[in-house]
């Protein structure tokens, strides 16, 4: 029986006191890669917010990697971030240091000390993305396509059991935006959960999966034909 990653009961989202999404019911598995669509505000972005504990859930039962989200403390959540990947529309890389700088920041930020270990560890996951030989690039120096493959590379550093991808190819043309969403899907093979957000249907079509669709404040699963 697959393991339960993310389980949603009766959870009413809000934020500054104003609700977006209510009544939301949702079991995720291990293994499962989920597109979330709807249009602008219909609350997408706000329910990753709320997976990833930077919108406190104040109504209904939520638990996420075995974090229980209406409990959660404030000084618990950089660990369960340590077991969540999240993935941002605008890169999010640090712009005044290379990509293995962007990487060690991460990686000393949440614990690391072994120096040997950072540097393999950064090797891996820039191999996993097809980025290993831009190690000393500048952000400014890779194109939008390459500084998102690095900032999925930087979300895989500390091994998360789950992908939160908030718009990932929102920045980038159709061509770029196949090929992340290819590096998305073999994470994905290799056993990692992934949650992806996106109003990009062409890459529904081209890579179709099971759709959750927010929209009149509630979320719900679509199929493909009805997207």
């Amino acid at each position: 029986m697959s393991q339960t990653v993310l389980s949603l009961k009766e959870v009413t989202i809000y934020q500054e006191g104003r609700k977006i999404l209510s009544h939301i019911n949702l079991d995720v598995n291990h293994g499962e890669f989920i597109y979330i669509i709807g249009k602008t505000g219909s609350g997408k972005s706000s329910f990753l917010k709320t997976l990833y504990a930077d919108l406190p859930l104040s109504e209904g039962e939520g638990h996420i990697v075995e974090f229980d989200l209406a409990t959660l403390k404030e000084k618990d959540i950089p660990y369960l971030r340590r077991k969540i990947g999240i993935v941002f529309q605008d890169f999010k890389l640090l712009p005044d240091r290379s990509v293995k700088d962007n990487m060690l920041f991460v990686l000393r930020a949440t614990g690391w000390v072994d120096k040997d270990g950072m540097e393999r560890k950064i090797d891996e996951v820039l191999d996993k993305v097809g980025m290993k030989e831009y190690l000393n690039k500048m952000p400014h120096q890779l194109s939008g396509g390459e500084q998102q493959r690095v900032a999925i590379a930087r979300a895989l550093l500390n091994d998360p059991e789950f992908i939160l991808a908030d718009e990932p190819t929102g920045n980038l043309d159709p061509q770029t935006s196949s090929e992340v969403l290819e590096v998305l899907k073999k994470i994905n093979a290799n056993g990692k959960t992934v949650i992806m957000a996106t109003h990009d249907y062409a890459l529904l079509l081209k890579f179709p999966s099971k759709t959750l669709k927010c929209e009149d404040e509630r979320i719900f699963e679509v199929v493909q034909r009805s997207v």
